[in-house]
């Protein structure tokens, strides 16, 4: 029997893909453009508008890189140039109409909700998480502050180990429907992992501690403060105010509860488009003000703490920042990002008005040496430019 068209085109078959391999290459590359037929989804809707096309590369911006975009398995590339898509990559069988999932920058983009819910006076940074989520007393978060949550400053006992699959991780993978519910083990949601996780040694608002569950729990914190589903808060307050050209989508638990860390999925230009939004201090194309100037400004130039950054063993970015669930990277340029593991970034130039969106499908979660060349990758765009 011959292949079908799908196994011609990918090099395996659709049903070889399975929730117990679809971060695993090579099934990882149909998968992370197609998350929601794996994993229940909430559609954030965009407002009816014309659909992003290819531009190709006409100024030779990419000409040079090509062995950087295949080494980190790029699936796509978006370079703006103070609002103007001047450059993109496309891999076969993905568009500019296509969506993929971001993982970690689905966290800046809740810390975008967050701003958006302090501006409208919904919700305070400073208050206690547990005046917004009180099923999370006895938890980790019952003496931590939404501050803390934002800036990645509570101490948890929690290891980040995208790999581990029967742990503490693997357990909040499976209860977010990321992994598949091991025979003889009770089905959670979401808030059942959150509510039982402990405190580590110290207090909340030491070092940067990058912990996933942390943008979850701010995640329901918005829900309850604007008393509307991620989704929709997302799509009324940010998709369409900011222009969004296609939906995007996030992964949600059997309650309904939205994979805030990590579950959004998008088109490479709507990325691009946040970006730019964030480099124009929240406006929107038509110079609507979307998010408040000063959460930006916070975000991504004068808040954060260099000392909790280092102390947190963030050696990476020597001068960088976490601020709001961004990155500041404390280059010269005044460079910011968000990222995603399995190579998902954004990254924003100000100096050199560049915004750079690249979605990818990296074989595994975390390479430090493609995170050294998308760095070098990025900088050269951003001097081409």
């Amino acid at each position: 029997m011959p292949p079908s068209s799908f196994a011609a085109r990918y090099g395996f078959e659709r049903d070889a893909v399975r929730l117990d391999n679809w971060r695993q290459a090579p099934c990882n590359v149909w998968a992370f453009r197609n998350v929601g037929e794996l994993v229940p989804s909430m559609r954030i809707r965009a407002s009816a508008r014309a659909a992003d096309e290819a531009v190709g590369d006409p100024l030779r911006i990419l000409a040079t890189h090509a062995a950087a975009l295949l080494r980190s398995s790029t699936d796509a590339l978006v370079v703006m140039k103070h609002g103007r898509v001047i450059a993109d990559y496309y891999a076969a069988d993905f568009g500019p109409q296509d969506q993929h999932i971001v993982f970690s920058i689905s966290k800046s983009i809740t810390g975008l909700l967050a701003g958006l819910a302090e501006g409208d006076g919904l919700l305070d940074p400073e208050a206690p998480v547990f005046l917004y989520v009180p099923e999370i007393a006895g938890s980790v978060y019952a003496d931590a502050t939404v501050r803390h949550l934002l800036d990645m400053r509570i101490t948890l006992d929690f290891e980040e180990d995208y790999l581990d699959t029967s742990g503490k991780y693997g357990r909040y993978r499976r209860a977010v429907l990321w992994h598949p519910t091991e025979a003889g083990q009770p089905s959670l949601d979401l808030l059942d992992v959150l509510a039982s996780l402990k405190k580590g040694p110290g207090d909340h608002g030491g070092a940067v501690s990058y912990k996933s569950p942390n943008s979850d729990m701010l995640g329901l914190v918005v829900e309850r403060a604007c008393g509307q589903r991620y989704a929709d808060f997302a799509s009324a307050r940010l998709w369409k105010p900011m222009g969004a050209a296609q939906d995007a989508q996030i992964t949600v638990d059997r309650a309904g509860a939205p994979r805030a860390a990590g579950g959004i999925s998008m088109t490479a230009g709507d990325l691009a488009r946040v970006g730019e939004m964030m480099r124009n201090g929240g406006r929107s194309p038509t110079g609507q003000q979307v998010l408040p100037e000063a959460w930006v400004e916070d975000t991504t130039r004068t808040g954060g703490s260099s000392e909790a950054w280092l102390a947190g063993g963030n050696f990476w970015l020597p001068d960088g920042r976490y601020r709001n669930q961004w990155y500041q990277t404390g280059y010269p340029s005044g460079a910011f990002a968000a990222i995603g593991v399995h190579g998902q970034w954004l990254y924003v130039d100000p100096s050199a008005g560049v915004v750079i969106a690249k979605l990818s499908s990296q074989p595994l979660p975390v390479d430090e040496e493609c995170d050294r060349l998308c760095l070098s990758l990025f900088q050269a765009i951003c001097a081409a430019a």
